[in-house]
């Protein structure tokens, strides 16, 4: 193997065994931001030796005690002689002993507790939305500083500072390292499902740049998604957001065209939409359902995205039904870009002359003055319902709101249309 080989598989090795690693050393010396470094360390060594002796056997175990060396002796280098860290330096030196032999059969034991742990310390409320993902990506995604930075089109001082910040926070909070329980837990899911939709929708549809997609962002999201569903199996909201990426997943070739320009849903071609990926949404969504989870937010966007993924054509869309289970979701979180979706279903299902008074309802509403959709919607109404000056007039205000290039370039050319 060329040291190009074993780089390009400890890269593999890190993405796969990172989070497990950082969760079993924060247990460990309760500081999510000593366990990071402590990982990076032993990573180091291994980008130091693995080019010199190969790909160890089981190279989570290599790291893992790697690291737990390292905690060793940066708690004798620093002299840490209290009783709280003598007691951490014992614990830790004892485990090395038998290591080799148990870690694995201690892995199946404590890792799931642990990585849920981690997901539950990286989304904490105590931190900003935007720390929140910074730091899920970091810790449990194993993106670099700089991957995270191109991935949202920020600079990477900007994320590393972020990144800090919010393993500072954590830290002066004395944030435990568990898992939540009781009424607490309910919330707390709902911020961790939260943070892993906004990152897979900013690779879904890009908010900026000159890319439509950013494929990447979501197959990240996917498997801190599919991660948390083996972490959770008992909780239906974590299936209806893993189907309900997969389903959204599914059509990601059929988005664009051959130079990058935005394909909408109706006319992409079905055919090349990922029938596998399908299929897994649909039964994520059917394990959703039979924990009774059939209300929920995410079940219910959902539910809908199976309406499309079922439809053998864009002509077989059952749009009322897609207008029902808006509705519901209405009802659920109120929102109003929900409403806004639902008026597109119900132009599909009933006229454009149906939805405009709906879409009409919502141009004075303060959260969505920035919204670029809100005027592309309503131009396509108005262009429909034959009122082209009108149209064209949105649709060049839509052009005006979007940060992303693709979209732009879509939005301006359906303008011309209009005449």
């Amino acid at each position: 193997m060329t040291a190009t080989d074993t780089h390009r598989a400890i890269d593999a090795v890190w993405r796969i065994e990172s989070a497990k690693l950082i969760a079993g050393l924060t247990r460990m010396v309760r500081d999510v931001g000593l366990a990071e470094e402590l990982a990076q360390d032993a990573l180091v060594v291994a980008l130091e030796k693995w080019p010199q002796t190969g790909v160890p056997d089981n190279p989570g175990a290599w790291l893992m005690q790697t690291a737990k060396n390292r905690a060793i002796d940066r708690l004798r280098r620093r002299k840490l002689l209290d009783r709280k860290h003598e007691q951490i330096g014992y614990e830790l030196e004892s485990d090395l002993d038998d290591a080799e032999d148990k870690f694995f059969d201690k892995l199946d034991d404590d890792i799931g507790d642990d990585l849920l742990r981690l997901v539950f310390i990286s989304c904490h409320p105590v931190l900003s939305t935007e720390a929140r993902v910074a730091l899920t990506l970091r810790l449990l995604g194993g993106l670099t500083t700089d991957e995270i930075a191109r991935a949202f089109l920020a600079a990477e001082p900007t994320i590393a500072q972020r990144i800090v910040r919010a393993k500072r926070t954590l830290a002066d909070a004395q944030v435990p390292f568990e898992v939540p329980r009781g009424e607490e837990l309910a919330q707390r899911v709902s911020s961790v499902l939260e943070v892993i939709y906004l990152v897979f929708n900013e690779g879904y549809s890009a908010t900026a740049g000159d890319d439509w997609m950013r494929p990447n962002l979501c197959e990240d999201a996917l498997r801190l998604g599919r991660i948390l569903a083996g972490l959770m199996p008992m909780e239906a909201e974590v299936f209806g957001l893993v189907a309900l990426m997969e389903i959204q997943a599914s059509r990601a070739k059929a988005r664009t065209g051959p130079d990058g320009q935005p394909i909408l849903l109706l006319d992409q071609d079905r055919a090349r939409w990922d029938r596998l990926q399908i299929q897994r949404g649909l039964a994520a969504l059917e394990r959703a359902v039979q924990l009774g989870g059939s209300d929920g937010p995410y079940v219910l966007q959902a539910a809908i995205a199976a309406c499309h993924a079922r439809a053998a054509t864009a002509a077989d869309t059952p749009w009322a039904r897609i207008a029902q289970l808006y509705q519901r979701l209405a009802a659920r979180t109120p929102s109003p870009v929900v409403e806004l979706n639902r008026a597109v279903a119900v132009s599909m299902a009933f006229g454009p002359e149906a939805a405009l008074p709906l879409v009409d309802a919502l141009m004075q509403e303060p959260s969505m003055k920035q919204y670029h959709l809100l005027p592309s919607v309503r131009g396509d109404l108005l262009f429909k319902l034959g009122r082209r000056a009108e149209a064209r007039a949105e649709f060049e205000r839509a052009a005006g709101l979007t940060r992303n290039g693709r979209e732009r370039e879509f939005l301006l050319k359906r303008a011309a249309e209009c005449g």
